[in-house]
């Protein structure tokens, strides 16, 4: 995928500037990299292979050469409230899902919070990170994953992954342009971005749930050093929250419906679903 391919098939959408490489580590740290050198909003790195690209809890995810779409956006939302970072992450998964569904019809889900399903399988997975300023951000940067042709899903353990991968072209059936794809989904991205605070964000975001109604298990995850957690701590066993997926909070955070009737919040950023 050349640079010049990239801009050709961009040049009606306002996309700040573009860094195109063939191989990198992590699109999102090339991105982070920009944003602290002044990238303009909506700059845009893609590559072609992505060898250490991160997921949620530090996951690491290899992006065969040509086998995906690997790419991240520096964005600069104005007014940025604290309770609004979860649904950054939610940008790019409406973003994903809504370009999946106009350009081929595919009845995509999002599970919450980061990660795009067809059919229960797994197609994209989406990583939003902040740059901060004191206590204020200074840049987001965007990253999104979407696996393309079968060897996009190689990697994937079928006996410990509780939710399957599958790629686009399975998926229909026949090749895909990946070119028309990031097209579409940042088309999407520029359409939404500008309405994240609004209701109809939220409820496009709620209505687009995979498992609504569904008894789900949500696993609290634990990690050196996270919101203040000592390393000692890092031994235990998570929690689990069990419950009926009945939406979302205003800040984004899963309601549950537990046995006993209680209604329970998980938040955005710490927790992740599994079908029971």
């Amino acid at each position: 995928m050349q640079a010049t391919q990239v801009e050709a098939a961009l040049k009606d959408l306002p996309v700040g500037g573009l860094r195109c490489f063939e191989s990198v580590g992590s699109t999102n740290d090339e991105a982070a990299r920009w944003a602290a050198q002044g990238a303009p909003h909506l700059a845009l790195v893609i590559a072609e292979e992505q060898t250490a690209g991160r997921g949620r809890s530090g996951n690491t995810w290899y992006s065969p050469a040509g086998a995906s779409l690997a790419f991240s956006l520096v964005l600069y939302p104005h007014q940025m409230e604290p309770y609004l970072l979860p649904r950054l992450t939610a940008l790019g998964a409406l973003a994903v899902k809504d370009a999946l569904n106009k350009l081929y019809d595919l009845p995509a889900q999002i599970k919450w919070p980061n990660d795009v399903l067809v059919h229960r399988q797994k197609v994209s997975g989406v990583l939003a990170e902040a740059q901060w300023d004191g206590d204020q951000v200074k840049a987001l940067v965007l990253g999104i994953g979407i696996n393309v042709t079968a060897a996009s899903t190689a990697q994937v353990n079928p006996n410990t992954d509780a939710i399957q991968a599958t790629c686009v072209e399975a998926l229909l059936g026949r090749p895909v342009d990946r070119l028309a794809l990031l097209r579409a989904v940042l088309a999407e991205v520029i359409s939404w971005q500008p309405r994240l605070a609004t209701q109809d964000f939220l409820q496009a975001w709620e209505s687009s749930l995979a498992f609504r109604g569904e008894w789900v298990q949500v696993s609290l995850g634990q990690s050196r050093g996270k919101d203040g957690l000592p390393g000692a701590l890092e031994g235990l066993s998570p929690t689990i929250e069990e419950g009926k997926v009945i939406g979302l909070s205003q800040d984004g955070s899963l309601r549950l419906r537990t046995a006993s009737g209680e209604t329970v919040k998980v938040s955005v950023g710490e927790m992740h679903l599994r079908p029971s």
